[in-house]
């Protein structure tokens, strides 16, 4: 069964920086594409970014195009989320997902992460 721990969260002032990780606890991590997803109070979970099982794709949210870089690191197990130039708007839980591209797009599987709070600042 696939385990991921998000982390790397926090609290920062509008423009900062964060990078979040995800360690995924699996032999496989290679078979599988992964992605980033995030969830406000009250709102839905959506789409941040993802990265094919090989990394050589890429996807983002309009919204984080040119801020955000999703990559991936196979010696380790890990999925990152360099976030920069944050805005208050980005502020909600953040969560890593194992899952799939179908064509261009990416598909979301069951194995989600604890997720990990962002909070920037005004």
């Amino acid at each position: 069964q696939v385990q991921l721990v998000e982390s790397g969260g926090g609290l920062v002032p509008a423009g900062g920086s964060l990078r979040l990780s995800c360690a995924m606890s699996a032999r496989t991590l290679s078979s599988y594409a992964m992605g980033w997803f995030r969830q406000a109070p009250g709102k839905l979970r959506d789409f941040v970014a993802s990265i094919t099982w090989n990394g050589d794709s890429t996807n983002y949210a309009d919204s984080v195009k040119g801020r955000f870089t999703i990559s991936r690191d196979g010696a380790k197990n890990t999925v990152y989320l360099q976030m920069n130039n944050l805005k208050p708007e980005d502020t909600a839980v953040y969560y890593c997902n194992a899952g799939y591209y179908s064509g261009p797009e990416y598909h979301p599987n069951d194995a989600w992460g604890q997720g990990t709070q962002v909070t920037v600042s005004s």
